[in-house]
């Protein structure tokens, strides 16, 4: 028996970081994602895809979300089973019980509201622990599998949860932190053969039976594997289990760091940048060091521009990052400065000599004026 595991689709995610030209590419691609899954599992014979929370960005979505969402589902040859996580909770506002919602539910689009075993197919039943709040004040797989009886003979159970596990260093004032022991003991148990839990976006194995399949498409920075899915196979006889990962993310988040000391420094960054495929679908964040002369700077200004034309998403890491601008009177030789801007230059120039605010605006400014005098504007 073979199933999808897959969350934390996140569905009307805002991605607020993002250019508005870029935005509406970055909520395609996930809906996209979702074809893929659909897609994916016709062609892996796979019995029904399982969505581990997060299903939805929040609870408060325009209702067109809900109607592509279901479109895509319209698709999908197999059963969808949703389980409500933090971002879109079983509350007074759930999404899951709005007329956009409960309206037009695909009949194959099943949603665990509680933690009764569901037989998505015969034979097979999914245990799920749904979120009914944004603070949960307990262990909700801990609850969901405290009375399970041992799975009966060729027959398969799955749990599905959502939290960070025990053993991920989660949040110290959470409650709803899942006990991956207690998971070892149902599993050891044999009160069910697979754990498959959202929240955490990177796809990680607590165990060989326990796992992140993380989110489909990438969804911040610090993510190390992200934008997978799990292709996992159960033999109903001897409830071994294998896990098989599957990338299927479109779009990419890269951390760029360089040191950038000289021109032939900043050359290499923009062969960098060159050298990166699918740039509408990459938000790069740049760590800079280094000091630089104005023309240079200029250049890297430049470079930079270029850069932000092409990708989702060029930034600076702020934080991180420290360039110093050195003004020599070379950069400015031959650009024809007189009267005010001459002297506008030279008081910049003066500015430009601490490590203030002051400084490091007087230091853009002369970036500027390089740039205006080398243009002739």
């Amino acid at each position: 028996m073979r199933f999808v595991a897959t969350g934390d689709w996140q569905l009307g995610m805002t991605a607020h970081y993002l250019s508005a030209e870029a935005r509406p590419r970055f909520h395609r691609a996930r809906l996209d994602a979702v074809k893929r899954i659909g897609e994916i599992a016709a062609a892996q014979s796979c019995e029904f895809v399982l969505v581990c929370g997060d299903v939805f960005e929040s609870n408060q979505l325009d209702r067109a979300i809900v109607s592509r969402t279901f479109e895509v589902f319209n698709a999908f040859t197999v059963p969808v089973v949703l389980l409500p996580g933090n971002h879109d909770p079983l509350d007074a506002a759930s999404i899951y019980d709005s007329p956009a919602f409960t309206s037009r539910q695909p009949d194959h689009v099943h949603v665990l509201r509680d933690s009764e075993p569901f037989e998505v197919i015969p034979g097979v039943e999914i245990v799920g622990a749904p979120w009914f709040s944004k603070r949960p004040q307990g262990d909700l797989v801990a609850q969901a599998t405290q009375n399970l009886a041992e799975v009966a003979p060729g027959k398969v159970r799955i749990i599905a949860g959502h939290g960070a596990v025990s053993t991920l260093d989660p949040d110290r004032e959470s409650l709803a932190t899942i006990d991956t022991d207690n998971l070892r003991s149902v599993l050891r148990e044999d009160r069910a053969q697979f754990v498959a839990l959202g929240d955490r976006h990177a796809t990680y194995s607590v165990t060989d039976r326990i796992w992140y399949p993380g989110a489909p498409e990438v969804t911040s920075r610090r993510e190390n594997d992200p934008g997978n899915i799990l292709l996992v196979d159960i033999d109903p006889q001897t409830h071994v289990s294998s896990v098989e990962k599957v990338h299927i993310g479109r779009w990419s988040y890269l951390v760029v760091d360089e040191d950038v000391n000289s021109d032939e420094d900043v050359t290499h960054l923009e062969q960098r940048l060159n050298d990166i495929p699918d740039k509408d679908s990459t938000a790069v964040w740049l760590i800079l060091n280094g000091t630089l002369s104005t023309a240079t700077k200029s250049r890297l200004d430049e470079v930079l521009d270029h850069a932000q034309d092409l990708f989702a998403l060029v930034s600076l890491w702020e934080r991180h990052t420290d360039i110093a601008v050195v003004a020599g009177d070379e950069d400015f030789a031959g650009l024809g400065l007189s009267g005010y801007l001459q002297e506008t230059l030279d008081q910049l120039a003066e500015s430009a000599t601490g490590e203030d605010s002051a400084a490091e605006a007087a230091q853009d400014a002369l970036g500027l004026l390089y740039r205006f005098a080398r243009s002739g504007s």
